[in-house]
């Protein structure tokens, strides 16, 4: 366990984050009813945080020459927060970020630095809010630095980070007492609910916990879903302002105290966090000209969001618009988006009649790059097959945000590129789309997968301890099998056994560029003598991060 917290560990804390608001995501938005019942927290929080997770791994490119120090690393989380910050709890967030990094600094980052942190990081977040209101996201920052500064000196680093996650999961169960339109509702702070997941994952990441550990997926007690048919969540305040408004400001920083005054003159929940020349801003408005107008005064806004707040719960409530000019290019035909690595499996997914995002092996398609490939397929119906079992969070946004434009979208949680093909082929747009959307997922569901892979290094699994560079045989997700480097084809012909096992018609073996040479063949002479019976079918799919995915149907 780490005595400091490490650069490699402020990678992990965001990957976990956006896990763990990816997961938490709906729960999230369902809770969002201050400052405006706009039903978008969690989205907002989750955008934020995969803007952070971009910047932060394109440090750990292969383009980089040495390893990120800690310094680099949380200046980067920090800074890709302020560029992606979506709403007011995203602002927020990037300023309590920010807070870390500047109180953190070339470090290292022990359990007293940590303090120090979590402390910066609060003072940070109620300074960047013009009308600092208790039961918020603030009070759950504030709770989380009193626990840690009063523990003992000689506290390790993972005890500070589990006491922080865990007062601020306290303080979020009293945010309903602290603010009376939380305790209307029977809801907690959504903003404080993102933080405490967000610091489960850095709890999370100090322990080592990799994949995702207990904490960053512990739902606080204190969360209480609102019915469906709470007022606050269908209506807005009459009283207040109708847009909100958000861009990235360059502006010195002497220029900024002003810019605060005459955007609090114009209206409310305003958040302006960021500095040394690169600011973003929020406010809430009836005149967005006019707040613009302020930033253009004070430097150069650019990525400029104005958002009428009734068109946003028209959008939340799957209302359509009849003038959305999106939807008005859009053709009457339904089309299919299949996330896939490797040219091989691309081409057959595109000789179904699919669109392709084709898939890093390295790095997961963003949100944006989803939402982006179901407007090139330019249909009003999209059913999306991700093919990774890890793309749901980034999907359900991006579905989300297709919806507001008016497209229906049906995300197939695919966990494999053999569920995937499965789906296509009995993939029908002639029927009804629900009908369309079951028959496909009926089909996936039906289809076993597994796949081989090679171990990064030393690592304790549900089949023992692998070393780097063994080959793993997992089946639905699970190390089932571990093999040594030279026994590729032993592996895979247990794993294939493994599977029969329980019964199958048909075999679907899907080679990668790392494939042991002859691996197919070899695999399809041992299927035709022990079970001939069993058909089988063989595709070159080029993938690089597996070389053999396997499909029993």
């Amino acid at each position: 366990m780490p005595q400091t917290l490490d650069a490699a560990a402020v990678r992990d804390w965001c990957r976990l984050s956006l896990a763990a608001l990816g997961q938490a995501r709906e729960e999230i938005d369902a809770l969002n009813v201050y400052p405006v019942p706009d039903g978008d927290t969690g989205t907002n929080l989750y955008l934020t945080v995969e803007s952070a997770v971009g910047q932060v791994e394109a440090l750990f490119g292969d383009g980089a020459a040495t390893a990120p120090t800690l310094e680099a690393t949380l200046r980067a989380m920090a800074h890709g927060a302020l560029l992606g910050a979506r709403g007011n709890s995203g602002v927020i967030l990037s300023q309590l970020l920010r807070g870390v990094a500047a109180s953190v600094g070339s470090g290292p980052c022990d359990a007293d630095a940590l303090r120090r942190a979590l402390r910066s990081a609060a003072d940070a977040g109620y300074e960047a809010v013009a009308v600092p209101v208790e039961g918020t996201v603030l009070t759950v920052a504030a709770a989380a630095a009193d626990a840690v500064a009063g523990l003992p000196e000689a506290a390790p680093l993972a005890a500070v980070a589990e006491v922080a996650f865990e007062a601020a999961g306290a303080a979020l169960a009293l945010t309903p007492q602290q603010l009376d339109v939380l305790g209307r509702a029977g809801v907690v702070d959504a903003g404080g609910r993102g933080l405490v997941a967000v610091l489960g994952a850095l709890a999370d990441a100090v322990n080592g916990q990799s994949p995702m550990g207990p904490l960053a997926l512990a739902t606080p007690r204190a969360v209480v879903l609102p019915p469906a048919e709470s007022p606050l969540l269908l209506t807005q305040d009459p009283t207040g302002p109708a847009y909100e408004v958000v861009y990235l400001l360059d502006a010195r920083d002497e220029a900024v105290p002003q810019l605060r005054a005459r955007l609090g003159a114009l209206g409310d929940s305003l958040v302006v966090s960021g500095g040394e020349g690169l600011w973003n801003v929020h406010v809430h408005v009836d005149d967005p000209g006019a707040a613009v107008e302020v930033g253009i005064e004070a430097g150069r806004p650019h990525r400029i969001r104005i958002t009428h707040f009734a068109a946003a719960a028209a959008d939340a409530s799957g209302e359509a618009h009849a003038d959305e000019p999106y939807a008005g290019r859009l053709s009457p035909t339904r089309a299919v988006v299949s996330v896939v690595q490797g040219e091989g499996l691309a081409g057959l997914c595109r000789e179904c009649g699919a669109t392709v995002l084709p898939a890093d092996p390295d790095r997961a398609p963003s949100s944006a790059e989803l939402a982006a490939a179901i407007r090139l397929a330019h249909a009003r119906e999209v059913v999306l097959l991700l093919n990774d079992a890890e793309l749901r969070a980034a999907a359900g946004v991006a579905a989300d945000q297709l919806r507001g434009e008016g497209v229906r979208v049906a995300v197939i949680p695919t966990r494999s590129p053999v569920q995937g093909l499965a789906a296509l082929a009995v993939h029908e747009p002639a029927r009804r789309f629900d009908e369309d959307v079951v028959a496909m997922t009926t089909a996936a569901g039906a289809t076993r997968y597994a796949e081989l892979a090679l171990a990064e290094g030393e690592s304790w699994t549900m089949a023992g301890v692998c070393q780097a560079g063994d080959v793993l045989g997992l089946i639905d997700g699970d190390v089932a099998v571990i093999g040594s480097p030279e026994e590729m084809t032993v592996t895979a012909t247990t794993v294939l056994d493994r599977m029969l096992a329980a019964g199958g018609e048909m075999v679907t073996l899907i080679v990668g560029e790392d494939a042991e040479p002859g691996l197919a063949d070899a695999l399809v002479t041992h299927l035709r003598r022990t079970n001939p019976v069993v058909d089988a079918v063989v595709y070159e799919g080029g993938q690089g991060a597996a070389p053999l995915v396997v499909g029993v149907e």
